[in-house]
């Protein structure tokens, strides 16, 4: 089956599709649909029987989705942090099989009206759901510049943090902060000597972290997982893109909290953990897919099923 990757490229299609263990007759979540290639791939190995859910708050993803016409296929237009509560409304409490990609889509990076890219020039935006209040243009302009050294050293590892935040809080005394183009000019003073564009990267990342509650989502869908697997056959798969996201998940598979360090019984010692790691360390993409692909460089798949008992 031929995947169209005009909208984006998904990465490590079969290595997903291998790790999700899927049966024919089953049902199953895609909770970052996006441009759909990874559902298509796993509609294509399911039976008349299956079911496939695809979760997507972004309304160019809602598009994507109507070109399915599928009757084994729903569309939910809702952040995935609600997971449970919306699979419920479709009389569903168990599934075979959860894929998570939080990696922004390419088509999301190549749109300049949306503010993710670095690249471009753009207005600051970068919400993944377009009618939330909060955006780019929010945070540079309106947090405190407390909150901005917070976030640029929280979720930018950004190493001059409070330098940059009292700059971003000076600049905007004489003008507000609009297109990306405009806080880049800010950061250019900032940034080390031959790594300007991967501290670009990192102070747009923490920005958009924040923008969409990034990490928040990610700690409250895997919380539920435990409840919505079927059984020891069912499995999760989640790519990361950068080490927040993937401390989150690695703590979780290996503990049950995001700490990383297991809760034991007190009178017993025993270590209470729902999930288990299927690959003890993640996947990473084959040369073959970085020579095609050079966004998946930074992609790591781990998969995980229910603890047994």
């Amino acid at each position: 089956m031929t995947i169209n990757t005009d909208y984006h490229r998904p990465i490590m299609l079969q290595e997903c599709l291998d790790g999700l263990n899927i049966r024919p007759d089953g049902v199953y979540v895609d909770v970052t649909f996006g441009g759909g290639g990874h559902s298509r791939a796993i509609l294509a190995q399911l039976g008349e029987k299956g079911k496939l859910y695809g979760f997507d708050q972004d309304p160019d993803a809602k598009v994507n989705a109507q070109a399915f016409n599928d009757p084994r296929f729903t569309f939910i237009e809702a952040n995935f942090r609600n997971i449970k509560k919306y699979l419920r409304l479709y009389g569903v409490k168990k599934v075979d099989g959860i894929l998570a990609d939080f990696g922004i889509s390419s088509h999301q990076i190549d749109e300049p009206t949306r503010g993710f890219s670095t690249r471009f020039e753009g207005d600051l935006d970068m919400r993944m759901n377009q009618k939330a209040d909060v955006s780019a243009y929010t945070i540079v302009n309106e947090y405190s510049e407390a909150q901005l050294h917070k976030i640029l050293g929280m979720y930018g590892e950004i190493k001059n943090a409070r330098t940059l935040a009292n700059a971003i809080h000076s600049a905007r005394l004489n003008a507000p902060i609009k297109t990306t183009g405009e806080l880049k000019a800010i950061l250019e003073k900032y940034a080390p000597k031959f790594k300007e564009f991967k501290y670009f990267a990192q102070v747009f990342q923490a920005i958009r972290i924040e923008v969409n509650q990034e990490l928040e989502v990610i700690e409250e869908f895997l919380e539920q997982i435990p409840d919505l697997l079927k059984d020891d056959e069912s499995r999760l798969c989640i790519m990361t893109f950068h080490s927040l996201e993937d401390r989150l998940v690695k703590n979780y598979i290996k503990a049950g909290n995001f700490k990383g360090e297991p809760d034991k019984d007190i009178i017993y010692g025993t270590v209470t953990k729902p999930l288990m790691a299927i690959n003890k360390k993640p996947i990473e993409a084959s040369p073959e897919e970085l020579s095609i692909n050079g966004r998946s460089r930074s992609a790591k798949l781990r998969i995980a099923a229910l603890s047994e008992k």
